[in-house]
């Protein structure tokens, strides 16, 4: 008996959590990192988990932002340098195992076994801590390339769509 009344209780909390939830604006949350010194955000709902940034093997015959592949719970994913594709600097191989240094693995629903190698992490930012910035510069851009945002300190941040980047001509184009 007591059982059936802590299921109904446990359905009605489910309920109004839903009610609540439905009722409430839709906000974004990106993962923040750094790439080169520069802030990048990465929807959460197209991330997929985080790894250490630890053998990567290396790919002959590929771009130089291309850093190789690495094996993530036992799938082989292709790995790229983040601030070497966007040319925020040229890759050297001694940034694979910098301090703080991880992958982020795009969600498997994007369609590609790819990683994101970035310098840092810098936490989650939700959509009511920034504010959009003005962009002159966006149409000349490339697709991937979101919103430019700027947080409460003054720091910009540039939004990086990652089902746009997993799409990309240039992204997929891995031979040198």
């Amino acid at each position: 008996m007591a059982n059936k009344e802590a299921l109904r209780e446990l359905q009605t909390r489910l309920a109004q959590r839903l009610q609540v939830a439905r009722n409430e604006p839709a906000t974004h949350a990106w993962l923040a990192v750094e790439c080169a010194g520069q802030g990048l955000l990465l929807p959460l709902e197209q991330a997929g988990e985080i790894f250490n940034a630890g053998r990567i093997l290396a790919v002959p015959h590929t771009q130089a932002w291309f850093a190789g592949v690495a094996n993530l719970r036992g799938g082989l994913h292709g790995v790229v340098d983040l601030a070497a594709f966007l040319g925020l600097r040229a890759r050297s191989a001694q940034e694979h195992g910098a301090e703080g240094a991880r992958l982020v693995a795009l969600s498997p629903q994007l369609g590609t076994n790819s990683a994101l190698l970035v310098d840092r992490l810098a936490g989650l930012r939700h959509e009511n801590e920034l504010s959009g910035q003005a962009d002159e510069a966006a149409a000349s851009r490339p697709a991937f390339a979101g919103p430019r945002w700027q947080d409460k300190g003054g720091r910009p941040w540039q939004e990086i769509n990652l089902a746009a980047l997993a799409a990309d001509v240039q992204f997929l184009a891995i031979a040198a």
